[in-house]
């Protein structure tokens, strides 16, 4: 069984606070959408979950195996040895190493490092274009290129829950959507529990299980399916102009 729980979670920089008593779930074999347009704390709880900020008061736990572990006060690299990957907003690539060197640098929980090629190929079978380019430095590729190997990497850390940060910042239309579909085969191909971070709403259904909206860094709605998120008023008002 496999559960992260979040748990009355506060957080922010300095005197700004930015997260209000944020409370979800996330289940295995679910995908999970947090919806909320810029400025609402969709990034702030990502970085709470990887150990990157912490937070000022709340839980966050992760059930796996049988066990309960508290991610709070936990480094970034225990939460990534413990399964946990994240995909972050802008990509956040090594842009003077090349693609196989950004891949094999995604590849350091020891618990990925015996399965390094078999993961490798596995990329490379899904994105055709990082094995054509595997010797081009990451900062020359394009945008769209860019967010596969970013997702690309996190696999490669061979995880059991996906974060998502905005994987649609910066992308046309036509690379949102394939970029979704992209997301929704790793998950499938590898088994993954996901939660991502969106404010498009209608590629973010595309996938989602069921979701929530965050306002003002508060959990404004709750949609336990697809169907109640998207009759939710406040998925009328912001993302389908009602």
């Amino acid at each position: 069984m496999l559960r992260l729980a979040i748990d009355g979670l506060e957080a922010g920089y300095g005197a700004v606070r930015v997260l209000h008593g944020v409370t979800l779930e996330v289940r295995q074999g679910e995908t999970v959408v947090l919806l909320g347009t810029n400025g609402n704390g969709k990034s702030t709880l990502m970085k709470c979950i990887m150990g990157l900020l912490a937070p000022s008061r709340g839980s966050i736990l992760l059930e796996t195996d049988g066990r309960r572990v508290d991610l709070t006060g936990k480094s970034p690299q225990d939460i990534v040895a413990l399964g946990i990957a994240m995909v972050p907003e802008g990509r956040r690539l090594f842009p003077k190493l090349t693609v196989k060197e950004n891949l094999l640098l995604g590849a350091f929980r020891p618990e990925a490092r015996h399965a390094i090629q078999r993961n490798l190929e596995l990329c490379y079978a899904t994105f055709p274009v990082l094995h054509d380019r595997s010797g081009q430095l990451a900062a020359s590729m394009s945008g769209g290129q860019q967010q596969m190997l970013a997702i690309a990497r996190a696999i490669m850390s061979a995880p059991r829950i996906l974060l998502i940060d905005e994987p649609s910042v910066g992308l046309s239309p036509v690379l949102v959507a394939q970029t979704i579909d992209i997301i929704r085969d790793m998950k499938d191909r590898f088994g993954l529990t996901v939660l991502m971070a969106e404010q498009n709403f209608h590629e973010a259904s595309r996938i989602a299980d069921r979701g929530y909206i965050i306002v003002h860094g508060e959990i404004a709605f709750e949609g336990k399916n697809l169907v109640e998120l998207q009759q939710s008023d406040l998925v009328k008002s912001y993302y389908l102009g009602a």
